[in-house]
């Protein structure tokens, strides 16, 4: 098993590479603002609740077990119950002993054990798909290099009862993560990338695959658009999320770590009613990690992973000699910031991202999955990680090396601001 004492020399090595390893200090915190207070230009004012801390947490099952990083999640209301499944490992980084674990409630306070899966590898994105009255969740499956990031490809595993799981077994093609999974009109989309395995390789990136796919038995996927292979993006773009416009088009928002002809950072994406396949984008030098995005009150939302520096930027529009030295100065500044996970809107005609409001966070944080809360029309349920929150700020790397925890909060959206 790895321990965080041999997990460091393999990612210190690669910091190494470029002679900058001194860099990763709490100098930058002084570079970027932590300020929470929410951005009045949102049209309407979301109010954030308390966290409810989950993992760790009372109401777990004795048969979870926990390390130090809990983080990659997703969750998903199903025949009366809310099914989360989580990761736990030694770190935010790989190592064999990962292990994915779900749970249910009714009350979203004490919790069932649903099962568990370990292959003695790196398993992460856990993504479910609540639909016609069963239950899939689908994780990627990696390796056990804590300095890469190496695909082998994804698994589904079929829900059959308490603890019981039909597979898990082999689904899309060897490269393809699994990023984000909706139903619309009763039928099922995943959005998802192919080719993300150079992202963090020194030897370079080559373009990345987004894919809109859809199933009719939640196992075999086809093209969202008939006729094409379901690609709708060519790019550095990999994590994608999208919502659906009341027009019938599309806006999507896609994290560019590999940069490509427009830069590093964001794009910005829309495509029109019957035409998903074709995509219109725009750069943006920030970089919203594992987007999630939501529509209320006519209004797109994200969710998505701040940097505290640079403005919030990600491409410092300060190239090296060549694409890969670029991209290793990138990393090592967006490590060694600190980070929040934040509340943006999306304007899906200018295609422009802004800030609204920052959730309860620091450190290692931001993979978050929402839910609307049934009931309550004006409320979202928001799922999300984090280094814990007492004591002094710290960059991204060191959250990512220490514990991390997952609560829930509700997010409610007002016509007036709310007096806390």
């Amino acid at each position: 098993m790895n321990t965080l004492q041999n997990q460091w020399p393999s990612i210190a090595t690669r910091i190494r590479a470029i002679g900058v390893l001194a860099a990763l200090t709490l100098t930058a915190l002084a570079c970027g603002s932590g300020n929470s207070e929410p951005n009045v230009s949102a049209a309407l004012y979301p109010s954030v609740g308390a966290p409810s801390w989950v993992v760790p947490g009372v109401g777990l099952p004795a048969e979870v077990t926990l390390q130090d990083s809990n983080n990659n999640l997703d969750v998903v209301r199903h025949e009366g119950r809310v099914f989360l499944a989580f990761r736990t490992s030694e770190t935010h980084f790989a190592g064999p002993s990962t292990v994915l674990w779900v749970v249910s409630s009714v009350d979203e306070l004490t919790w069932r054990y649903e099962g568990h899966f370990a292959l003695g590898t790196d398993l992460r994105e856990p993504r479910f798909l609540s639909w016609q009255g069963s239950l899939w969740l689908y994780f990627a499956v990696l390796g056990t290099n804590p300095a890469k990031f190496e695909p082998q490809g994804s698994r589904v595993a079929k829900y059959q009862a308490p603890g019981q799981w039909q597979g898990p077994d082999k689904v899309f093609d060897s490269t393809f993560i699994p990023w984000r999974v909706h139903v619309i009109d009763d039928k099922p989309l995943m959005v998802g990338y192919s080719g993300g395995g150079n992202i963090y390789d020194a030897n370079g990136a080559e373009l990345i695959t987004v894919k809109l796919l859809t199933t009719d038995d939640g196992t075999t996927w086809r093209p969202w658009v008939d006729g094409t292979d379901g690609s709708v993006l060519v790019s550095g773009g990999s994590e994608t999320d999208i919502a659906v416009l009341a027009d019938g088009g599309l806006v999507a928002v896609v994290r560019n770590e590999a940069g490509d002809s427009d830069g590093f950072g964001a794009k910005v994406c829309r495509a029109p009613a019957g035409q998903w396949d074709q995509w219109e984008c725009a750069a943006d030098p920030k970089k919203y990690d594992s987007p999630q995005l939501f529509t209320q009150g006519g209004k797109v939302w994200l969710i998505g992973r701040r940097s505290l520096a640079n403005e919030g930027h990600y491409d410092l529009k300060d190239p090296g000699e060549s694409h890969n030295e670029t991209s290793t100065k990138y990393q090592l500044q967006w490590w060694s910031s600190p980070k929040r996970c934040a509340l943006w809107r999306v304007d899906p005609v200018a295609l422009r991202v802004t800030w609204v409001a920052d959730l309860p966070s620091k450190g290692d944080t931001c993979f978050a999955t929402a839910l609307p809360v049934p009931g309550q029309a004006d409320t979202w349920r928001i799922y999300n990680y984090t280094s814990p929150l007492e004591g002094e700020d710290i960059n991204w790397l060191q959250g990512q090396l220490g514990q991390t925890l997952i609560y829930r909060l509700d997010v409610s959206f007002h016509n007036s601001p709310r007096t806390p």
